[in-house]
């Protein structure tokens, strides 16, 4: 089982001023110890559901590109990119540019968004559900087009583009990955099946995970698609006391049922510190780990 972080508090020691340092020693710490995937949320205001939305956050593209800079091999990318927040035309254009400048270790992370105070606040459009799902398909389809050989128009539902010229084209061979997070049982899953190299679902249960990924087989076979294809995915939250062992099991159950990796979100004020016992105690035990077939 591969080990990630995903960087989700900016709330560190010396407030804004020590936000720089906290992510470079963060992302250092993670490469060092062996993580594969550094990963931030896709917000303008931080989530009411972890803190306060007047706590601090960052773009997260351009957060990504200040990563780029400070590492060598960990897959980048955003868990996961608010399909409101860009237009997708614009969006393949930015994953290409971090891909390039990366040395071709961008992953475009997608879902439906959902957090309406934050686009009333700053004065983004915010369709209803459905329609922000058609949204997600349609922007899946322009990225892919971006990233092909066919650099003609696109006509869909709710984005027309004249032309969908991407260079330089990405480095990565054929296109960056692609994540759709989520676990809606008849669109996300199903969108995971259609355009996805992998998932990310929440960590509720081994046996709600189990479900869902049941779910994500019976769509890959209407589809055609071989869910070996498919990197299953999930986050952990990760106090500055944390008990190495109790992580090291419940991830592992994790992996018992058919997930490859798991991203550790780093709590309190100083992440750097808790990714560096993450690399030292965690990493190397959960890489003895080998995830289940699912099916």
């Amino acid at each position: 089982m591969n080990v990630g972080v995903h960087f989700v508090n900016f709330d560190v020691a010396g407030g804004p001023a020590g936000i720089r340092d906290a992510v470079a020693g963060t992302a250092e710490a993670a490469e060092a110890g062996g993580c594969t995937m550094f990963t931030f949320m896709d917000h303008y205001f931080q989530m009411e559901a972890f803190t306060r939305a007047e706590d601090p956050m960052l773009e997260g593209y351009a957060a990504l590109g200040f990563v780029a800079g400070r590492t060598e091999t960990m897959t980048l990318g955003l868990l996961v990119t608010g399909v409101t927040y860009r237009h997708p035309g614009l969006l393949a254009k930015i994953v290409t540019t971090l891909d390039v400048l990366s040395g071709g270790r961008a992953m475009l992370g997608l879902g439906a968004a959902w957090y309406e105070r934050e686009h009333l606040g700053l004065g983004v459009p915010y369709p209803p559900l459905g329609e922000r799902f058609e949204r997600l398909e349609e922007t899946l389809r322009i990225c892919l087009q971006m990233w092909g050989d066919d650099d003609g128009p696109f006509e869909g539902k709710h984005y027309r583009l004249a032309e969908t010229l991407c260079v330089p084209t990405p480095v990565q061979r054929p296109r960056p990955r692609i994540m759709v997070g989520g676990g809606g049982e008849r669109k996300t899953l199903r969108l995971v099946a259609r355009y996805a190299d992998a998932n990310n679902l929440f960590a509720t249960t081994p046996e709600q995970v189990r479900h869902k990924l049941d779910v994500l087989l019976r769509h890959c076979e209407a589809e055609g698609r071989d869910p070996a294809e498919i990197t299953n995915t999930t986050i952990a939250r990760v106090a500055p006391d944390f008990d190495a062992a109790e992580l090291v099991e419940r991830m592992t159950a994790y992996a018992g049922i058919g997930m490859h990796h798991a991203q550790i979100t780093p709590l309190g004020p100083d992440p750097a510190a808790t990714i560096r016992r993450v690399g030292a105690e965690v990493v190397p035990r959960l890489a003895e780990v080998e995830a289940a077939p699912v099916g």
